[in-house]
């Protein structure tokens, strides 16, 4: 399990991320939400060890991360921060493969033609990366860290991605949510940080609101799908319409609410 105690994360004594805690299991999608500057992506550089918080505690199956090697880290967590700089004239097969540095295993290829496959980067496999549109290369970062925990192992792992879906289209943030989403059943615990409340009722398992760097409400789906929980989290009105997902409702924001769901045509 991936557990937070008491985290605190202050920039000139201002704290950005107050006294949060959570915990992810093997086996489910936590997703972070919360409108700009919530602290969102300062919590992933906490969970993930980029940056070390003032106060609280980080553990991954019960080691602390302050007491884990890099190397040892690095099998039972991966990351995929929001931006990912790459300077050399690398292909995106060749940055993919970067994943499979850590990974002692026989299986490189089979890992490698696997997780390929399922993020859809045949077609520019052989493309310099600073080539690649935003969501190509957005795709081949996710195929890197993929290959890091894709063999199944007998202990729990992590994924922590930031804003994973950013740049793709309609199409590609549902086939990277589902790709996450088969991927917990390998006892992988997935944590996404996302915008799009609607993609996080559809996968997520839990959901965990920020605001000014403090946690609102963490639960399952079903416990943050509440209108004025959501209106009072993102200073804008929101209205859940009766849908057939995972949460049971649609997400809708707008200017005004209506209790009319029908759209006049004139």
């Amino acid at each position: 399990m991936l557990t937070a105690q008491n985290l605190q994360y202050c920039v000139a004594q201002r704290p950005i991320v107050d006294e949060v805690s959570l915990q992810v299991k093997p086996g489910e999608m936590l997703a972070i939400l919360g409108p700009n500057g919530a602290g969102k992506s300062t919590l992933f550089k906490i969970l993930s060890g980029e940056v070390n918080c003032k106060r609280g505690l980080i553990s991954y199956n019960d080691s602390g991360l302050k007491d884990l090697k890099p190397a040892d880290l690095a099998k039972i967590r991966a990351v995929l921060p929001q931006h990912t700089q790459v300077n050399f004239p690398f292909t995106a097969e060749e940055v993919i493969q970067l994943g499979l540095h850590q990974v002692k295993s026989s299986k490189h290829d089979q890992i490698l033609s696997e997780v390929i496959a399922i993020t859809q980067v045949e077609k520019f496999r052989d493309k310099l990366y600073q080539q690649l549109s935003g969501g190509e290369k957005q795709r081949v970062q996710l195929a890197r860290v993929l290959c890091q925990i894709w063999e199944n192992k007998p202990f729990p792992r992590y994924l922590l991605l930031d804003e994973p879906t950013s740049s793709l289209d309609i199409a590609q943030q549902h086939a990277v949510l589902k790709i996450l989403k088969k991927l917990t059943e390998r006892n992988i615990g997935v944590v996404i940080i996302l915008h799009e409340l609607n993609l996080a009722a559809q996968y997520a398992d839990r959901i965990a609101l920020l605001k000014d760097g403090t946690l609102q409400k963490w639960g399952n789906v079903r416990e943050i799908m509440d209108e004025e929980l959501l209106e009072r989290v993102f200073d804008h009105p929101v209205q859940l319409i009766p849908y057939p997902c995972a949460a049971g409702c649609f997400v809708a924001s707008g200017g005004f609410k209506s209790t009319n769901h029908k759209i006049n045509q004139a």
